[in-house]
């Protein structure tokens, strides 16, 4: 059973990059090719396990990092081969272009981060006279507030119970067809967040050893994300995330 999803939430390679290079306090201007491309392509894998419809920019920013790679593995003698043969000096460092482009892309990310703030402040402020809304009672507290983790954080959690579970290499397989529709996943997990009160760490919600089960879990959990029907915590860098019901 094959699962096609687009998750809006990818805004690009460079933003995967970008958060790379932060959760592993890499120096954007000494970017050390070998491990960003090593953690770079184990996501595109835990994309592709997903059977998420991967953009073909992503592909291409896969097939620029090795191609960077290859370049900086090669010795001094090859390069002057290079330019002997080609008529063309060799860039000095075959990185300083991905390392503009990524600096650039910060800089306009920041400058968004900035514009979205004061879109929210200004969206606080009114013109119009108050207005009874009694009726309401009390307004929930903005679910956005809580949501501090990023869609590669959960990518990453995804790839750590992944290994935790074994599942990519198994001692016994057996095969079987089981279609688990995505919508009624969804139902289940808010039915049991809504029977245990309070935060459910994000492993205890995949209590099946299944690789469809697994996926579709995952997916299901994307889903509610994005509709807001629950709230995602991490306290820290690499800490355990939790979910919660939003009412």
């Amino acid at each position: 059973m094959q699962y096609h999803v687009k998750i809006d939430a990818f805004e690009g390679p460079l933003d995967l990059l970008l958060h790379l290079i932060n959760r592993l306090e890499i120096d954007i201007y000494d970017i050390p090719v070998s491990e960003i491309t090593e953690q770079y392509m184990l996501y595109i894998h835990t994309m592709q396990e997903l059977q998420l419809d991967i953009a073909s920019e992503y592909l291409v920013m896969a097939a620029t990092l090795l191609s960077i790679k290859s370049r900086m593995l090669l010795p001094k003698q090859d390069e002057e081969l290079f330019e002997d043969e080609y008529g063309e000096e060799p860039e000095e460092d075959p990185r300083e272009e991905l390392m503009r482009r990524l600096i650039e892309y910060r800089v306009y990310k920041e400058a968004a981060e900035d514009l979205r703030t004061l879109e929210e402040d200004r969206s606080q402020v009114y013109t119009k006279p108050p207005s009874d809304l009694s009726e309401y009672g009390t307004l929930p507290v903005n679910q956005m507030d809580s949501l501090n983790v990023s869609l590669y954080d959960m990518l990453g959690a995804f790839q750590k119970m992944l290994r935790r579970k074994k599942i990519q290499k198994p001692i016994q397989t057996k095969i079987t067809r089981q279609e688990i529709p995505i919508e009624k996943r969804m139902e289940e997990i808010l039915d049991d967040l809504r029977s245990s009160p309070g935060r459910r760490r994000f492993v205890d919600l995949f209590p099946s050893n299944s690789k469809d089960h697994l996926v579709v879990t995952f997916l299901a959990i994307l889903e509610l994300m994005k509709s807001h029907s629950i709230l995602i915590e991490q306290e820290n860098n690499f800490a355990d995330i939790y979910i919660m019901g939003s009412e």
